[in-house]
């Protein structure tokens, strides 16, 4: 498989995990959705921490999932701050895995993921900077 992504990961560490196998399908492959719900909770800890308040997710832009996950990988999602606009945040989050006995790093997807700051109703407010 090609992969023409970083060498590196870019970002900081937002969240760090082991695969385990009630995350896996009947192959043995980690399931996207709890990757994606990996990421989705990496993102918003990058959002929340802009925002200084409750966050919402609102979209996923850019899904790609380059290889699979296994069980008893370290996944860890790295998230960096793309654009703050008035009440949302565009933060790009990268997942790469260390298998297990490895030491190298493999990036096994990424994806943007936009998040609008909310107040105590659920409603859009702007972004404290």
């Amino acid at each position: 498989m090609t992969d023409i992504g970083p060498a590196q990961p870019l970002g900081d560490v937002a969240v760090r995990t082991i695969a385990m196998p009630a995350d896996a399908n009947a192959n043995g492959d980690i399931f996207g959705g709890w990757l994606m719900s990996q990421m989705d909770l990496g993102g918003s800890i990058v959002a929340r921490g802009t925002a200084h308040c409750r966050v919402t997710t609102v979209a996923v832009d850019g899904m790609a999932f380059l290889r699979p996950v296994n069980v008893g990988d370290v996944v860890t999602c790295y998230a960096r701050l793309r654009t703050v606009g008035r009440t949302s945040m565009k933060i790009d989050v990268e997942v790469w895995v260390q298998r297990y006995a490895d030491t190298a790093l493999l990036r096994v997807t990424e994806g943007t993921f936009t998040y609008v700051a909310i107040d105590h109703h659920g409603k859009p407010q702007p972004v404290r900077r």
